[in-house]
């Protein structure tokens, strides 16, 4: 039996037909917009993301069988605060991941109920971006609307009740809500008393591969899907990148090169990092967790030089010449490891992981006359590369050790980048053939919800291949040495960034 993969991420819905072997059969991302209507805010109807759920399935079923999908897999945007009144209808636009306006109620949450507490519960410290201080803040500042909530839904939990009807949604999801007993994959009791809330707000929270309800004859006319076709629990959408790249068992992790950067490993034990810099969740893989470091400006601070620096690279480009990422790196290749004293903090847009700092920003320390474009190139390039081996550095601390560390994202067309990751990471780097992300993983994992694998193990064994392999080489060495100058940056400069925050907030009034 075929399965689909639903991603509900934030500018599109990406669906995938996938067969039972594993191939893409057909791929169908319907767009949408999502409002800003404050600074700081970042929403969306969710019924949005139902109509465009609608479209990328009919799309997807056109000249196929219905009866031939055997089950669908979800996974999205994590931890979005879709409210929904007694009538199931939507109270408010979702306030979404990349909303920050909650710091106060993040500030007010650990207040009543501990720092060390929470971090021992949830396994991260509470962030604007979880939802449970986005509750907070509708109950401070929209009091008529949370006093009509029946339930709290994530986003894709949404589209699950919109095509089943029902309430339901995975432990590694709900890991990303501060209201999850993460050790013991459960709700804790405990974190929705100390706020005065009702568990009957949260739906029933499974492992990913559990086949928790099934498709309405509603749902069924709207998609042209068959009435009684089993949607599995699926899960966050970092948890189903990972699985959809094989990190499905300890000593795997994955690094993806996207517009921020991801650093993902998968933990057999619930581990905790003291300070909490890592972020400990529930996997999509029942019974296992999983480890991950956010970096903010990954392959995103490249782009930020490429469009602010290279003029001319991006003319020539325009006239129909060379890539001005290709011209970049091709002028980066020349330039030796270090960048000739030039280093790059990665911090454009703050920092998560392992700072996590609104106020931290980017900076070239080092330069001199003899540095140019090429050597920017290449330090923008290995500062990226530092700032997501210190979250790996954190993880080898906690005894995760990598045999292999799988690459994805826009950053591993660079042949230059992978070899410099390996070098950094001293570790084996890798490719493999799944290319559809989170998406792809939602599938697989359907394919177990409905017994077509075994397990995500062996679903992952027969689906994912290596397509590339990176080794460590030459610059191992002089690359232990730079980023031990690197680590030393951000501490001494984190007094200057805040200052500096201080006095242009003065400045704007």
């Amino acid at each position: 039996m075929n399965t689909i993969g639903l991603d509900i991420g934030t500018s599109s819905v990406k669906a995938l037909l996938v067969s039972p072997t594993g191939e893409v059969v057909k791929v169908s991302s319907p767009e949408y917009p999502f409002q800003t209507p404050k600074p700081l805010w970042a929403e969306t109807n969710p019924d949005v993301w139902w109509e465009a759920t609608q479209q990328a399935i009919r799309s997807l079923l056109e000249n196929t069988d219905p009866e031939s999908v055997g089950g669908i897999g979800l996974t999205g945007q994590m931890h979005g605060l879709v409210a929904l009144d007694v009538k199931g209808d939507v109270l408010r636009p979702c306030i979404m991941w990349n909303d920050q306006r909650s710091f106060a109620e993040c500030e007010e949450m650990t207040s009543i109920i501990g720092k060390d507490e929470i971090l021992r519960i949830t396994g991260n410290p509470v962030l604007a971006g979880f939802t449970a201080p986005k509750i907070l803040w509708v109950q401070k500042n929209e009091p008529e609307i949370f006093s009509r909530i029946d339930k709290i839904l994530l986003p894709k939990d949404y589209i699950r009740y919109k095509l089943t009807g029902e309430f339901f949604t995975d432990v590694s999801d709900a890991s990303g809500m501060s209201l999850l007993n993460v050790g013991e994959r459960m709700w804790s009791q405990d974190i929705i008393d100390s706020l005065g809330w009702k568990r009957q707000w949260l739906p029933e929270v499974s492992e990913s591969t559990e086949a928790t309800s099934l498709v309405s004859s509603s749902a069924a006319e709207l998609t042209g899907l068959a009435q009684g076709t089993p949607v599995i629990a699926g899960g966050g959408d970092c948890a189903a990148q990972a699985v959809g790249s094989s990190i499905v068992e300890e000593g795997k992790v994955s690094v993806t090169l996207g517009t921020s950067g991801v650093v993902f490993a998968q933990s057999d034990e619930y581990r905790v990092e003291p300070e909490g810099k890592l972020h400990s969740f529930c996997h999509a893989v029942p019974g296992k967790w999983h480890m991950m470091g956010v970096m903010l400006s990954a392959a995103g601070s490249f782009q930020w030089f490429k469009n602010q620096l290279a003029v001319e690279e991006s003319r020539i480009e325009e006239a129909g010449g060379l890539n001005a990422y290709d011209n970049l790196t091709s002028q980066a290749t020349k330039i030796k490891p270090g960048s000739e004293g030039c280093i790059f903090l990665p911090y454009l847009s703050g920092e998560r992981t392992p700072y996590p700092d609104p106020h931290a920003r980017g900076a070239f320390i080092g330069l001199s006359l003899r540095h140019g474009l090429g050597h920017m190139a290449r330090s923008v390039l290995e500062g990226v590369s530092f700032g997501l081996n210190d979250s790996l550095t954190l993880m080898r601390n906690l005894g995760i050790n990598p045999s292999d560390i799988i690459l994805s994202g826009g950053g591993t067309h660079s042949t230059l980048w992978k070899q410099m990751l390996a070098d950094i990471f001293q570790s084996n780097c890798a490719l493999v053939n799944a290319k559809e992300g989170a998406a792809y993983g939602a599938a697989l994992l359907a394919s177990v919800g409905i017994g077509v694998q075994e397990s995500v193990e062996n679903a992952s064994k027969e689906w994912i291949r290596e397509t590339e392999k990176i080794q460590p080489g030459e610059n191992l060495s002089s690359y232990s040495k730079i980023y031990s100058h690197y680590r030393k940056l951000y501490p001494s400069l984190k007094d200057h960034f805040h200052s500096m925050a201080q006095v242009m907030e003065e400045a704007e009034g």
